[in-house]
Order: C-alpha cells, then sequence, then structure tokens
C-alpha cells in the first residue's frame, strides 16, 4: 500500500510539472506571435491551432508506439524519454527565430510523446477496480494545480519577457526527467509484459485491436466528441479573451488559474465522493451536461467578469472523465493498458487535429473585421452542439455495459 501511495504522488508530481509547463506559456501565445510576425488576435488564433494539430499529427501516429512499448519494456523508460522530448521543445521556442521554428518543435514534441499516455497507463497498473475512478481523479487534479501555478507565472514573466515562460518550462521538464530517473518504481511486472508488435503499435492496429472491445466503442467516439467540443475553450481562450475583452497576459494568467483551482476542487476532491454516491454511470451523464451547459454559457457571456462564473458549472464537466476511464479500463485485460491508453491517447490526438482547426477556424472567420457577423463566442456554440451529441452516443454503450 505504501508503495502504491508512493507511486501515485510521482505520477501526480510528473502530471503536475507537465502542466505547469503548459500553463506558463499560455498567456503570452499571442504577445509571443505578434513579436515574431506582426499577427493579430485572428490570426494568432489560426497560427495557434495549426501548431496544436501539427503536434497532434505526429502524436496520432506516435501514441500508440509509446503505449505498445510500455507494454513490453514497461511504464518507466517511455516516461523519461516523454519528458526530455518536452524539453527539447521547450529549448527550440526559446531560440526560434521565426514561425516555422515553432512547427519544428511541435513536430518533435509529438514524436517523443506525452507522458500522460505512460501516466494513465501507470494507474490502471497500480490501482484497485474500486479505486480506479478517484485515481485517475488525480490525474485531473494535477491538470487543475497545474493551471493554477503555471499560468500565474507565465502571465507575469511574460510581461517581462515572452521566452522566459519556455526557459522555465524547459528547466521543470529537465527536473522532472532527473527526478524519474532516480526515483519512479516500475509499475508492470515482468509476468504481465506482451511482446511489441507494429501490427498493433500504430493508430489503425491499434483501433483495430481495441474494436474487440465492442462495448467500449461507443465510449472512445463519445470521448473524440467531448474532446472535440473541449477545443473551443483549450485553444482559443488566449485569443478569445484578448479579442473579446482586450485582456493582457496577467489577466489570461489568471483566469486560468482560477480554471485550475475549479478543475482541482472538482476532479481532486469531488469526483470521489460523487461516483461513491451516484455511480460512474451517472457521474458521466452529469459531466456532460455541465460541459455543454458550460461551453453555451461561455460563447454568451458578454463581460470579462463573468467568464469567472460560467468557469464554475464548466468544471464540473470533468466528471465525465474520470469515470470514462474507470470504465473502459475495466472492460480491458491489464496486459493491454498500455495500448488501451495509447489508443485512448491516439483519439485525444486526432481530436488536437480536428479540434484546433475548427474552432480557431470557426474563431478566425468570426472576427476577421472584413465579415459582416462579428461573434467571438461562436467556437464555444460550435462546442455545445458536439458536447450534446456525445451524450447520446455515450449513452448507447452505457446501456450495453449496465445491461
Amino acid at each position: 500500500m505504501k508503495k502504491k501511495q508512493a507511486a501515485l504522488i510521482f505520477i501526480f508530481a510528473t502530471v503536475l510539472i507537465d502542466i505547469i509547463g503548459i500553463g506558463l506559456i499560455i498567456p503570452i501565445l499571442p504577445k509571443l506571435f505578434e513579436e515574431v510576425a506582426g499577427l493579430n488576435s485572428s490570426e494568432s488564433s489560426f497560427i495557434g491551432g495549426a501548431l496544436i494539430a501539427t503536434y497532434g499529427v505526429m502524436q496520432f501516429f506516435f501514441a500508440p508506439i509509446l503505449g505498445g512499448l510500455s507494454d513490453k519494456y514497461g511504464r518507466r523508460p517511455l516516461l523519461l524519454i516523454a519528458l526530455f522530448g518536452l524539453g527539447i521543445d521547450y529549448l527550440i521556442i526559446v531560440f526560434a527565430p521565426t514561425l516555422e521554428w515553432f512547427f519544428v518543435a511541435r513536430v518533435i514534441a509529438g514524436i517523443c510523446g506525452s507522458s500522460i499516455t505512460v501516466a494513465n497507463a501507470y494507474i490502471a497498473d497500480i490501482s484497485e477496480p474500486e479505486n480506479k475512478a478517484k485515481n485517475f481523479g488525480m490525474i485531473g487534479a494535477a491538470f487543475g494545480l497545474g493551471f493554477i501555478v503555471g499560468p500565474v507565472i507565465g502571465g507575469f514573466l511574460g510581461e517581462i519577457g515572452t521566452r522566459i515562460p519556455f526557459m522555465i518550462a524547459a528547466a521543470l521538464a529537465f527536473l522532472n526527467m532527473i527526478y524519474g530517473f532516480f526515483v519512479i518504481p516500475e509499475s508492470l511486472a515482468r509476468e504481465d509484459r506482451r511482446e511489441f508488435s507494429w501490427k498493433r503499435a500504430n493508430p489503425f492496429g491499434t483501433f483495430k485491436q481495441i474494436l474487440n472491445y465492442k462495448k467500449i466503442i461507443g465510449l472512445l467516439v463519445s470521448m473524440f466528441f467531448i474532446y472535440v467540443a473541449a477545443n473551443a475553450t483549450h485553444t482559443n481562450w488566449s485569443y478569445f479573451t484578448s479579442e473579446k475583452f482586450g485582456w493582457s497576459p496577467q489577466d489570461i494568467g489568471l483566469s486560468l488559474s482560477f480554471v485550475g483551482i475549479m478543475v482541482a476542487i472538482v476532479q481532486g476532491g469531488l469526483v470521489g465522493p460523487i461516483v461513491k454516491k451516484i455511480g460512474e454511470m451517472k457521474a458521466i451523464y452529469t459531466g456532460f451536461i455541465f460541459n455543454a451547459f458550460g461551453l453555451f454559457m461561455m460563447g454568451l457571456v458578454p463581460y470579462g467578469w463573468m467568464v469567472y462564473l460560467v468557469i464554475v458549472p464548466y468544471a464540473f464537466g470533468g466528471l465525465a472523465g474520470p469515470s470514462l476511464q474507470s470504465i473502459m479500463t475495466s472492460e480491458v485485460p491489464k496486459n493491454s493498458q498500455g495500448e488501451l491508453q495509447g489508443g485512448i491517447a491516439s483519439i485525444m490526438t486526432l481530436t488536437a487535429i480536428v479540434g484546433p482547426l475548427l474552432m480557431t477556424g470557426v474563431f478566425r472567420y468570426y472576427t476577421n473585421p472584413e465579415n459582416e457577423v462579428y461573434f467571438p463566442g461562436a467556437p464555444f456554440m460550435v462546442g455545445t452542439a458536439i458536447a450534446i451529441l456525445s451524450i447520446f452516443i455515450a449513452r448507447r454503450s452505457l446501456i450495453k455495459i449496465k445491461g
């Protein structure tokens, strides 16, 4: 039990430091793109979306390989490789003279992979069935806490220099890699490992293998749509708030920190008790409904201070994710958890290709001065419709699993 608690703390710290690094840079992207290429908010959002899509393309092909390799060699070495790639990504951006170098950095980051994929498999390895939703909620809590600390620091440092947050992010990634090298235990026992297969270790092979678990197909499709919808917020936040409310990097950083506080409260403190009280399936429905409501209200909010009011119900959308993860991992054998997480990561990276291009494209269109209709909140309306669709798709699978 003590070893499992220590492992959970390490994974929590790994994800936390990763997200702090990401949170550091978000508030200053509009200002950075303006400095490097003279772009306005409308143009910057599209470039930002293209960068995320580039990362998504790389992850789509390499995340299943990462998951498959972790099923053969264990989680520990893959976590360390992912952290190293993240550090290199940030260093390139520190010295990037043109926008083209930003894309080079994103390619490298996407190939090296994200530690979140293996971290989720690590959680699945060491969690008892009754604690899976709670432990996956810790990952969400790490996201929340990372977005409390990261954006505030990034917002203030961005006022001093737009490259400074990237320097800090690189240092955090490398320090976390060194810490992991000396501390992290392996979670996957040798008897639970499987041979690596190229047929299974590609997005199409992984999807084909996961399709054998027919009960969770609808949940995977639902997850795809809910993450596409989330890109209305994830990829547009800095550009939306600076365009509509004239927020500075500090304002953006503070708002993201409040998002982090709410996510930490919901996923770190409320997911476990709520799931225990109402069950995983009802938690999924509740989370989806709050998600759709929050997106809808965010699109209509007229004043900047009201954004904080809308963030509260939107954060309760986080009830769905840990319960979805818990149900799906319960339907898959232990020696295929890495493969499942690789498949989920591929789905998420597909959304990181489709979602940013869709949502930043909508934002760019409805904030273009040449167009007659000006509506910066349009991506949130698109996200609302997609989120509602995901509810009905998930319902069909949940009925089969319950039966």
